[in-house]
């Protein structure tokens, strides 16, 4: 078979890995891909929202499957434009990539079937909002409806604060269109747990678990960034969470979707909180999650490959899917000043030390390749993981590992998968 994946970060990099240890695999191309991805696949100068130029690339090169691994192009509709010419692809359609294009839609979905989530109302008048806040209960959360690169999210403790992220959302729109309608949730505490599924439009099958760090600094500080690190499994994801989630939320929601006309077919990631009253859903994402995916990817046992036709072709009940019993963590290496401003262009030392180690794995987020050298490409620019035979063997892994690694401006958080000590 010959593969196309579309993207170019940490999570694209994990995907074409995995995909290369299929037997089924003769050639894989990546659109626009990095210098990491370059080892298993050939990386084609296409940006991933040129449609026409993907849909053309696929027809030219006979592409027995594309694998979508971004937000944006799935939202866009990039799916439809590959079923229209007759190829393959794997993501959901740009109906069901609603699901996670917009937050109104997915709380409406919600509330409609009855899916757990945090009490809410949605706003297309900033007056209207900031009328809402002065009963509301603080602290509250605003969200930008759209897409706006994981940083749309704002959590106000104040009347004060919240009217100065209304103004930022809806008025000075900081997040561009993804402000025209906003969301005011009320805020949930407990554990935060990330767990990705695959679907084939009515089956679906979880996989393991992962926590993320979003916060730029050690001890949760600092601005949100797209993720500074993970650790999978989540100690808190307990039998019991899983059985709830399986009963209440997972099957509801692919239920709910094709009860809407809106079969989707591809991967939903469950960004859960187990709050006091049970766990319920914080967000939908409709692909991997980056950088969840390069530590769920990594202790899967099954073939990528076997598990993206069954979703396609409706057969996923037949697929079994399986994990290693062990533990992943991931440390991002970025670069300092991320997620305002940095430098790029460094050379990145010490990747070749990962070749012959054995659970330890490093997956290109941010490079390039500059006069036959790889360089600093990004805020985020490399993901260090390893595995152990658990979470405190796997962080103790990954810490080491980063040493591996040296470029000017290396930048990384010292807490990651500090949870572990409280489970």
């Amino acid at each position: 078979m010959k593969v196309l994946i579309v993207g170019s970060g940490g999570r694209e990099h994990a995907i074409a890995w995995k995909v290369a240890q299929s037997p089924k695999i003769d050639k894989i191309y990546c659109a626009p891909g990095n210098a990491g991805i370059e080892e298993y696949a050939e990386c084609v100068n296409i940006g991933a929202m040129e449609f026409d130029k993907l849909v053309a690339f696929a027809k030219e090169k006979e592409i027995d499957l594309t694998v979508i691994g971004m937000d944006d192009p799935l939202v866009g509709g990039v799916v439809d434009a590959f079923e229209a010419e007759g190829l393959r692809v794997f993501g959901p359609r740009k109906n069901a990539a609603i699901l996670e294009g917009s937050k109104a839609f997915s709380k409406d979905l919600m509330k409609k079937y009855n899916i757990p989530t945090a009490a809410y109302e949605n706003f297309t008048d900033p007056q209207e909002a900031l009328a809402y806040l002065e009963t509301a209960k603080f602290p509250i959360v605003l969200k930008a409806d759209g897409l706006a690169l994981g940083k749309g999210v704002l959590i106000c403790n104040t009347l004060e604060e919240a009217k100065d992220g209304v103004k930022e959302i809806m008025e000075d729109k900081k997040f561009g269109s993804a402000g025209n309608t906003m969301v005011i949730e009320e805020f949930m505490t407990g554990r935060e747990v990330s767990v990705l599924t695959y679907v084939d439009g009515k089956t679906i099958k979880p996989m393991t678990s992962a926590q993320d760090h979003k916060r730029a600094k050690d001890g949760d500080q600092g601005l949100n960034t797209g993720g500074m690190g993970t650790f999978s499994p989540s100690p808190f994801y307990t039998e019991e969470v899983d059985a709830f989630c399986k009963a209440h939320i997972y099957q509801a929601t692919v239920d709910a979707m094709a009860a809407e006309g809106r079969e989707f077919k591809g991967i939903i990631f469950f960004g859960l909180m187990l709050t006091a009253d049970g766990p319920k859903v914080l967000e939908y994402n409709a692909r991997f999650g980056d950088p969840e995916a390069q530590v769920v990817l990594p202790r899967m046992k099954t073939d990528i490959v076997d598990v993206f036709e069954a979703c396609i072709d409706g057969t996923l009940d037949q697929i079994d899917l399986e994990f290693e019993d062990n533990a992943a963590v991931c440390v991002v290496l970025a670069s300092d000043g991320y997620p305002v401003s940095y430098q790029k262009g460094f050379p990145i030392k010490g990747l070749d030390a990962f070749k012959e180690k054995e659970g330890y794995y490093v997956f290109h987020a941010g490079t390039a390749k500059k006069d036959g050298q790889i360089v600093t490409n990004g805020g985020r620019v490399l993901g260090v993981v390893a595995k152990g035979d658990d979470l405190k063997q796997a962080r103790a892994n990954a810490y080491k590992a980063i040493d591996l690694v040296e470029f000017d401006n290396k930048y990384y958080r010292h807490d990651i998968g500090k949870a572990i000590d409280e489970a």
